[in-house]
């Protein structure tokens, strides 16, 4: 049995606008339907992509409260001139700097149209080759149980755990790192960044769910009805969807 992040699922007041910023910040295509703006590499539509995590945009009728979101995005960059350029490229779609208290860092904090807040890193050697993605990063209080709770939970590879920070990729090495860093900040509003989890085909979603059950995960209920996904928390009450195979 086993899992695998496919997506990041990002709330927005304005799902094509968020969806088309995210598509150009990150060089890829996006594609609109009626419910949601999925923003993927180019190429055509490929879902599950078998190496990116996508952006997977959802309308709200509510706009980002003032506290910062717990699940975060890194970009990656290749050099000082490529992370300058970014930046200035990701202004002049809309990105406006951010003060989380990062005092003075190499990397710069902004926040989407929409006020979620991302990085983008300087050029650092473990990140080349993840793509525009660097990591998705989770804020917690325990970074060894969130290691163990992901780690079971996916089968992607825990490769660092510390008491500050643990560190998960996919087994085959490509794609963005899932990155827990020790930001003992309690939870104050839903989240409006979370992962979506999918089985691989011919896995058994509801056997998954149960599995997470027993690791630790609680049901959620966020209004989503008879949707045909299931909505969950980790252990620190991150939420989380796992998908249906389409």
């Amino acid at each position: 049995m086993a899992l695998r992040p496919v997506q990041v699922n990002i709330k927005a007041v304005d799902h094509p606008a968020a969806g088309r910023f995210w598509a150009e910040a990150l060089g890829w295509q996006v594609h609109v339907s009626g419910a949601t703006s999925y923003a993927g590499p180019g190429g055509g539509l490929q879902w599950p992509h078998p190496v990116a995590l996508g952006i997977d945009v959802v309308p709200v009728p509510e706009p980002k409260t003032a506290a910062k979101n717990r699940v975060h995005l890194d970009l990656a960059t290749t050099s000082a001139a490529h992370q300058e350029e970014l930046v200035a490229r990701l202004r002049a779609l809309g990105a406006t700097p951010v003060d989380v208290g990062q005092t003075e860092v190499p990397w710069t904090v902004l926040a989407d149209p929409e006020g979620n807040e991302f990085c983008v890193l300087e050029p650092r050697d473990v990140y080349r080759g993840t793509g525009p993605i660097a990591a998705v990063v989770v804020d917690c209080a325990d970074p060894r149980a969130m290691a163990r709770f992901w780690g079971e939970a996916t089968d992607w590879t825990v490769h660092e755990v510390s008491d500050e920070h643990g560190v998960l990729r996919a087994a085959a090495g490509t794609g963005p790192y899932l990155e827990l860093l020790r930001v003992p900040n309690p939870k104050t509003a839903p989240d409006r960044v979370h992962l979506d989890l999918l089985p691989y085909p011919g896995g058994d979603k509801e056997a998954e769910v149960a599995r997470l059950r027993a690791l630790g995960a609680r049901d959620l209920d966020v209004g989503q009805g008879d949707a045909p996904w299931t909505c969950l928390t980790d252990p620190e009450d991150h939420e989380f969807c796992v998908l249906a195979l389409p």
